[in-house]
C-alpha cells in the first residue's frame, strides 16, 4: 500500500531507513548494502529525495553522504509514517527515532539508561567516539556487539560504556569528554532518564 503511495519499492526502503535514523549519515554503497536495492535504482531515487529537499547531501574526504533534512516542511508528518514514531517533537539537534535493530541489540547487553551514535555516524568527530553506552551491562557481550557493528559498518567504531552512577557525575561535574558528546550532533538510540530529549 504504501509502495503504491509512494512510487516505488526503493524510494519506501529510502524513507523507512532516513527516518529510522535522524542525524546520521550514509554513503552510497553503504545504502545500498543496508536496503539491498540496486544501485542505479538507489541513485536514481536519492536524486529524487534530494532534488524535492527530503534528503540532503553533504561531501567528506571525497565521499558524497547523504542524510534525512529535518527542516524539510513534511519532516514530522513523514517521520510519523516511516520512522515508526507516534508523536514527532519539533526537530531539533538530537532525534530520537523509533526502535531500531541498533537499540535492540544494545538492550540485549543488559540495563541500558542511555546509547547514542556519534562521531563516524554523524560525521561529527567533536565528541571524540562513536558510541556511548551507559548502563549496568556485560562488558564482554558490549565488546562483541561493537566487533560486530564493525564488521557490519566495514570500519573501526571508538566506544565508550560508563555505568549510571559515573555518568551522572561526570555531567555535574561539566566533564570535557559527556560535555562533548551532548553537544555533539548524535543518534540516539535509547535514552530512559531523558537525558538527551528532556531539554
Amino acid at each position: 500500500m504504501v509502495e503504491q503511495l509512494f512510487g516505488s519499492k526503493t524510494r519506501v526502503k529510502l524513507l523507512q531507513l532516513f527516518y529510522s535514523n535522524p542525524n546520521r549519515s550514509f554513503y552510497v554503497r553503504e545504502i545500498t548494502r543496508k536496503i539491498d536495492e540496486q544501485i542505479n535504482s538507489v541513485r536514481r531515487e536519492l536524486a529524487n529525495l534530494l532534488s524535492i529537499g527530503i534528503i540532503s547531501s553533504d561531501t567528506t574526504n571525497n565521499r558524497l553522504y547523504y542524510e534525512v533534512n529535518q527542516k524539510y516542511e513534511y519532516y514530522a508528518p513523514l517521520a510519523e509514517i516511516f520512522g515508526g514514531k507516534k508523536k514527532v517533537a519539533k526537530a531539533s539537534k538530537s532525534a530520537t527515532p523509533a526502535e531500531t535493530e541498533d537499540a535492540r541489540a544494545i538492550k540485549a547487553l543488559g540495563n541500558v539508561e542511555v546509547a547514542v551514535f556519534t562521531g563516524q555516524f554523524t560525521r561529527d568527530e567533536s565528541a571524540g567516539i562513536d558510541i556511548l553506552i551507559v548502563g549496568d551491562i556485560n562488558q564482554s557481550k558490549a565488546h562483541n556487539y561493537v566487533a560486530e557493528l564493525e564488521q557490519k559498518e566495514g570500519k573501526e567504531l571508538r566506544y565508550a560504556v560508563m555505568d549510571p552512577k559515573e555518568f551522572d557525575y561526570r555531567q555535574q561535574v561539566k566533564d570535557r569528554f559527556i560535555t562533548a558528546v551532548l553537544q555533539a550532533k548524535k543518534q540516539i538510540l535509547i535514552d530512559k532518564n531523558k537525558t538527551f530529549t528532556g531539554k
